[in-house]
C-alpha cells in the first residue's frame, strides 16, 4: 500500500478522533506550538460527559478548548512539564498540576517510568513523500510519546514550518493511528518582544563582556535573555555556536547579523541545535526548512556530557529570586508554580564541565509587588515554600544590574558579602543585619 492510500485510510474527522477518548485516559497534548487545536475543540464537547481524563503537556500557547468548560476539575488534570500563565490560572481553578522533573529526563521518563499512554494527539507538518510528518518546532519529547501511545492522533498543519532534523524530529506514517486535516490556521507565534529595560541592558553588558568568539550559546526565555540576545547580535563577537533548550528570536537576529557560524562546535557543526522553539511568526519564517538548522529529542541536546563537550559553552537563563546562600529559584513564588525546572540545571552543570565553559543567571535587583511594594530579589532565606531550582555549589556567576560575581568555591561569608554587593543599596544594610544574624558575615568585611 502506498503512503498516499495509508493516508486516505487513516484520515478522520475530528469528531472521530475525539471519539477515542475515554474515562480514566491519559492522553498527551504534546507542548507549545504543536498543542492540538481541531480534536481539542471536539474533545471539550465530550469531556462533560467523561471523568478522570488525565493530560500531560506544557508550556501552553493558547488555552485549550478542554479548560474552558464548565468545572474542569470534575472531568479532567492538566499535568504540565513547565508552566505557563494559562496553565497558573488552571492552577489556582484546581485541575493543573506541575510535574517536577529535569527536562533532559522526559523522553526516558515516557519510555520507562510512564511506558504507555492512552492516546497523543498532536500538530504536524504535512506528509513528505517518504511518509514523515515534521514535528516542527517541538521535537522536545514527542517522539518518546508517540513511542508508547496505544493510539497517536496527529492534526496536519499547512503552515507549520518543516524543521530539519535527527529521527527524534519526525513520525512516520506507519506509527500513525488516525489523520486529521485541519483549517491550516497559522501555528501559535509569540508578539515581538518588548524593547529591554534599562536594568536588562546594565545585565546584558555585562554578561556580553564575558563571551568569547566561538562561544556556543544556550538562552533561557525571557525579557533579560531576550536584550542579552540582541546585545550579542550588535557586538563584535564572531563564530558563535547554537546549542539550546528551546530557540529564541535573538538567535535569529544574531544569525542575520552573522555571528552565528556554527564552525567551532566539535559535533553538529554548522547547525544551530535545539529541542523546541517558541517565538514570532519570523522565527518560524527563519527555521522553516533552513539547513542550519537541527532539531532534536532534548535527552540529546540537553544532556550534561554533550553541553560538558562544547568548549566555551555559554548558559544564560532567568531567576526569580536567591537567599545568601547561593540558591537560586527559578520556578516559583513561595509555594505558586511560575514555570518549572526545564533545563536550567542541566546547562548549569553542562556548562561548567565544558572547557571555559560559563553559566550566567541573571535578574533584576528588585521586584514590585502586587501592593506596589519593592523587594529585593536577594533575600536572606528563599521564602517558605520556595524550590530550589539551583543547588549553591552548582551556582556560577550571578548578574544584576549592580554587577557580576562569581560564586564557584565561596565561602559562606565570601559569598553572602559578594551577594549584597549585587543587591539594591537600599537593602543591603538590613541583609547584612541577617546575614550577621545567621553567621555568615565576618565583621572585617566591607560595608
Amino acid at each position: 500500500m502506498s503512503y498516499q492510500d495509508q493516508y486516505r485510510q487513516k484520515l478522520v474527522s475530528a469528531a472521530q478522533a475525539a471519539a477515542v477518548v475515554k474515562s480514566g485516559d491519559w492522553v498527551d497534548y504534546s507542548w507549545t506550538a504543536t498543542t492540538p487545536r481541531a480534536v481539542d475543540k471536539e474533545l471539550a464537547k465530550r469531556l462533560p460527559d467523561l471523568y478522570d481524563v488525565n493530560f500531560y503537556g506544557g508550556i501552553l500557547m493558547h488555552e485549550p478548548a478542554i479548560f474552558q468548560i464548565e468545572d474542569p476539575a470534575a472531568h479532567m488534570t492538566w499535568n504540565s512539564w513547565h508552566m505557563g500563565g494559562i496553565e497558573r490560572k488552571a492552577c489556582e481553578k484546581g485541575f493543573a498540576f506541575y510535574g517536577a522533573l529535569k527536562y533532559s529526563e522526559l523522553p526516558r521518563w515516557y519510555l520507562e517510568n510512564i511506558k504507555s499512554i492512552d492516546v497523543a494527539i498532536l500538530q504536524v507538518g504535512p506528509m513528505d513523500d517518504k511518509g514523515y510528518f515534521n514535528f516542527g518546532p517541538s521535537a522536545s519529547h514527542s517522539y518518546a510519546a508517540i513511542k508508547i501511545a496505544k493510539k497517536v492522533i496527529v492534526e496536519v498543519n499547512e503552515s507549520m514550518p518543516v524543521i530539519y532534523g535527527d529521527r527524534s524530529a519526525y513520525v512516520h506514517i506507519d506509527d500513525v493511528d488516525m489523520i486529521v486535516e485541519t483549517d491550516n490556521e497559522p501555528i501559535d507565534a509569540m508578539p515581538p518582544a518588548k524593547p529591554g529595560t534599562d536594568v536588562d541592558k546594565a545585565v546584558a553588558e555585562l554578561v556580553v563582556k564575558e563571551i568569547p568568539d566561538g562561544a556556543c550559546l544556550q538562552l533561557g526565555i525571557g525579557g533579560m535573555p531576550n536584550t542579552i540576545g540582541k546585545m550579542i547580535a550588535e557586538s563584535d563577537l564572531k563564530d558563535l555556536g547554537v546549542h539550546t533548550e528551546m530557540y529564541v528570536d535573538a538567535f535569529v537576529d544574531m544569525a542575520e547579523k552573522g555571528k552565528i557560524t556554527g564552525m567551532c562546535k566539535p559535533f553538529d557543526r554548522g547547525l544551530q541545535t535545539f529541542a523546541f522553539g517558541a517565538g514570532t511568526r519570523k522565527m518560524y519564517d527563519y527555521l522553516d526548512r533552513n539547513p542550519a538548522i537541527k532539531s532534536a529529542s532534548v535527552d540529546y541536546v540537553n544532556h550534561y556530557f554533550r553541553v560538558a563537550n562544547l568548549d566555551n559553552f555559554i548558559s544564560i537563563n532567568n531567576a526569580v529570586d536567591m537567599d545568601l546562600f547561593g540558591q537560586i529559584n527559578a520556578e516559583s513564588s513561595g509555594t505558586k508554580q511560575i514555570s518549572g525546572a526545564g533545563g536550567q540545571l542541566d546547562f548549569v552543570l553542562g556548562a561548567y564541565g565544558a572547557p571555559g565553559g560559563k553559566t550566567f543567571l541573571c535578574m533584576s535587583s528588585t521586584f514590585k509587588k502586587k501592593d506596589g511594594s519593592i523587594a529585593s530579589r536577594i533575600r536572606p532565606t528563599l521564602a517558605p515554600g520556595s524550590i530550589v531550582t539551583d543547588t549553591r555549589p552548582n551556582v556560577m556567576y550571578v548578574v544584576t544590574e549592580y554587577g557580576i560575581k562569581n560564586l564557584k568555591g565561596l565561602s559562606s561569608w565570601q559569598r553572602a558579602e559578594a551577594l549584597i554587593s549585587l543587591a539594591h543599596p537600599d537593602f543591603r544594610d538590613e541583609l547584612i543585619k541577617e546575614a550577621e544574624k545567621m553567621h555568615i558575615w565576618k565583621r572585617s568585611n566591607k560595608r
